[in-house]
């Protein structure tokens, strides 16, 4: 490959990577503005987490055909064909997350519509900051190809598993002892079960990361055999 042509293929892989982490820093704000329209109620605040979600959208199409293109052009090979691979599966994931923050809207606009009768007396905010930082971090580790970052954010989110299961559980108990808040916490529910699914695509964007760097494929391998394979 000529020098000026070899260039030219970096420059539009930075371009690229630099997309992916435009889109990322979007949907972060995404679910910020959702959490704070759940405890504000903020209308305008909620039409607008709901109305970005088009704008996220428009970006994962955008980044697919950039790397479509790149890859029917350029023809590239190893790491740089892992980044491209690596860049298709986390912008799906990116957008998935998305997704997530804008039923995460769509449950606050629904409860504060509703009023806040029986509602049950129950903080999401832990587990909201434990998914985003994970989401962070991928972020971080995919702009750094930091594998070791990319492993604790796979480490994390049994932390984000485990807190879910104890909001379920207080859920069914404020249930079983007021029914009149049966309502109010299957939609506190499905919330933690957005906040729980951000974090799972967090682990799959960290793990795609190592897949970027090592050219290994770490979905569904426990975590102690990865770190023994790939930290070693």
């Amino acid at each position: 490959m000529a020098e000026h042509t070899s260039k030219q293929f970096d420059a539009e892989l930075e371009r690229v990577r630099s997309r992916v982490l435009q889109m990322g820093g979007m949907v972060e704000e995404q679910i910020a503005r959702a959490m704070e329209s759940l405890i504000a109620g903020d209308m305008d605040l909620i039409d607008r987490v709901i109305a970005q979600d088009h704008r996220v959208n428009a970006i994962e199409v955008e980044l697919d055909e950039a790397c479509s293109h790149i890859i029917a052009r350029r023809q590239p090979a190893a790491q740089d064909l892992r980044l491209l691979v690596a860049v298709i599966k986390t912008i799906t994931d990116l957008e998935r997350i998305g997704d997530e923050a804008q039923k995460i809207a769509r449950m606050a606009k629904l409860i504060h519509t509703a009023g806040r009768a029986h509602m049950p007396r129950l903080d999401l905010s832990h587990v909201a900051d434990r998914a985003t930082a994970m989401l962070r971090m991928s972020l971080d580790a995919f702009a750094r190809l930091d594998v070791s970052e990319a492993m604790r954010v796979v480490k994390q989110d049994q932390a984000v598993d485990d807190e879910f299961r104890a909001i379920m559980r207080q859920l069914i108990t404020f249930m079983m002892e007021d029914p009149r808040t049966i309502s109010r916490s299957l939609e506190i529910l499905f919330i933690a079960k957005a906040v729980e699914r951000i974090g799972d695509h967090a682990k799959n964007m960290a793990e795609y990361v190592v897949y970027m760097v090592k050219g290994r494929d770490v979905r569904h391998t426990a975590i102690e055999d990865v770190e023994k394979e790939i930290l070693e």
